[in-house]
């Protein structure tokens, strides 16, 4: 069944529930079921005056799901949301500064903005927004987004009603979308492949081994072992590899300065962060490397290392880095 026969047999439950999930984080077509919805209510088949505020208030529901998780359990439902990004420390990182810089009215438009209408709301709430602003901004973007979409599909409808004839004489509108799917999957695949052609090189230990080179140091090669994370450094209470020092990623050529000054040249370092395949990790390796610096990379980050059993310190207070708030 393609997506506008299932719009159109299952009406508003149908485009209010894509819209809710979508809002909740997951990849759905949001803007394609308001249009249909609102090629549908054109056609007769849906009321607008029903479909209008039941898209605004389940996009509201799940947006204030995820500005409460982000309330609540600060950076790490940020984590959560990214970790699937090719890299998710920057995936986090370029969020946080785009809605800062520009400031709380970005709610106003981020349904429109691939990547940040899943991480605006969990940001809102992590910068500590006030829950009434919150509401207020997103309610309006939310009044904005499903009205532009529904417009575009209310008066746009005969030409709506033509593509989806066409797309069914070759397939259901999902062709469409498996299409578009697995030439994005194929252009990630190979963005991929061509970055790690680049970290080949480098050198990848397992925690196991470093916590034996810990236990039976060598004096001529000192071992460092450096956190390069950078969500880890924003809660309180979160946990790093025990006498680890902290490498701030965003700011590499400084810390590569200072760790010039105080680090013999023997010394063996060892770098690990939380993400997924070791993205930062291995990027922070490789341009220390490129700087003459050797970096072994921990496979696996700190969740090896805690699953080894090695152990860990909470993060330092007076290390901890704090985001202004939104109050």
């Amino acid at each position: 069944m393609s997506l506008a026969a299932w719009v159109a047999a299952h009406g508003y439950l149908s485009v209010a529930g894509l819209l809710l999930i979508s809002a909740l984080g997951l990849p759905l077509p949001a803007g394609l079921a308001l249009i249909l919805g609102g090629a549908a209510a054109h056609g007769g088949t849906l009321n607008l005056f029903v479909l209008l505020p039941l898209c605004v208030i389940a996009e509201n529901i799940g947006a204030s799901v995820l500005y409460t998780g982000g309330r609540m359990t600060g950076w790490w439902l940020l984590g959560r949301l990214c970790r699937l990004t090719i890299d998710p420390e920057v995936c986090i990182f370029r969020s946080a500064d785009f809605f800062y810089e520009r400031g709380p009215r970005v709610l106003l438009v981020a349904r429109f903005i691939p990547g940040l209408n899943s991480m605006a709301p969990p940001l809102a709430g992590s910068l500590n927004m006030r829950p009434l602003k919150f509401w207020t901004l997103d309610f309006c973007g939310a009044m904005l987004h499903v009205g532009t979409w529904v417009a575009v599909g209310y008066f746009l409808s005969h030409y709506i009603k033509l593509v989806t004839q066409a797309l069914a004489v070759v397939g259901h509108v999902a062709l469409g979308f498996v299409l578009v799917a697995l030439a994005g999957y194929a252009a990630l695949w190979a963005f991929i492949k061509m970055r790690d052609r680049r970290y080949r090189n480098v050198e990848r230990v397992s925690a196991d081994e470093v916590v034996e080179r810990l236990a039976n140091p060598d004096p001529s090669r000192p071992i460092v072992i450096a956190d390069v994370r950078s969500h880890g450094y924003y809660d309180p209470g979160m946990q790093r590899i025990k006498n680890s020092i902290r490498v701030e990623p965003n700011r590499l050529g400084a810390e590569l300065d200072a760790l010039r000054e105080t680090l013999a040249p023997e010394c063996d370092i060892y770098v690990y962060c939380s993400c997924v395949r070791d993205a930062t990790s291995i990027r922070i390796a490789h341009a220390m490397e490129t700087r003459g610096t050797r970096v072994r990379v921990i496979e696996g980050g700190l969740r090896a290392w805690v699953k080894s059993g090695c152990p860990t310190e909470p993060v330092p207070a007076g290390e901890l880095r704090h985001l202004p708030r939104f109050e």
